[in-house]
């Protein structure tokens, strides 16, 4: 059975080692050590708790209020303005998600570079929600 690090299981979670780390010293998922010490979690106990926290939220008070169901929480490292339309570029972990979104939009969001932002897909939108 494939095992996971704290930091490879913290990606997949979408959630920082820290968090990781934290869930798993306070038991909330189990671990074990390798040889060398590191802390492994096996891939059927992470699987148990990523359906677990997809089903009662993962504890943060971030609760938001859409039908758009798969969100990836990132930073924001490129906005293109133009004219009318604008263009803006987040990073959820290993995922690059682009949106073409109206500039009123990232305006009134104040999306720059660097801040936290939410890009929620549904279908073929990308929603962009700022956090």
């Amino acid at each position: 059975m494939q095992s996971y690090t704290i930091g490879q299981a913290a990606r997949l979670l979408g959630v920082s080692p820290d968090t990781a780390r934290r869930w798993a010293d306070a038991g909330k998922v189990a671990t074990h050590r390798e040889e060398g010490g590191r802390r492994l979690i096996d891939g059927r106990d992470l699987a148990a708790f990523s359906i677990e926290l997809a089903q009662n939220g993962n504890g943060e008070d971030d609760t938001s209020y859409t039908s758009a169901r798969n969100a990836f929480p990132g930073i924001v490292t490129a906005v293109k303005l133009g004219d009318v339309a604008a263009q803006v570029e987040i990073q959820a972990g290993p995922h690059r998600l682009v949106s073409l979104l109206t500039r009123e939009a990232v305006e009134e969001l104040g999306l720059e570079v660097g801040m936290q932002a939410t890009a929620r897909v549904k279908s073929t939108s990308v929603h962009i929600d700022r956090t």
